[in-house]
């Protein structure tokens, strides 16, 4: 099953088919990862809070 490439945590097949580009099985970030946001091929911290 795919995992969060951030936290490992895991995300569904679904998820993965749909956050992630052709050809890459896992994602960069998940919803658990809620402070971190995807940018380009690199994650980096949210600049804004999120779930506040």
């Amino acid at each position: 099953m795919p995992e969060c490439q951030n936290c490992g945590a895991f995300v569904t097949r679904d998820y993965a088919r749909v956050f992630t580009p052709n050809g890459v099985e896992e994602p960069r970030v998940c919803p658990r990862c809620e402070d971190m946001v995807r940018d380009g091929a690199d994650v980096r911290d949210a600049r804004s809070p999120r779930n506040s």
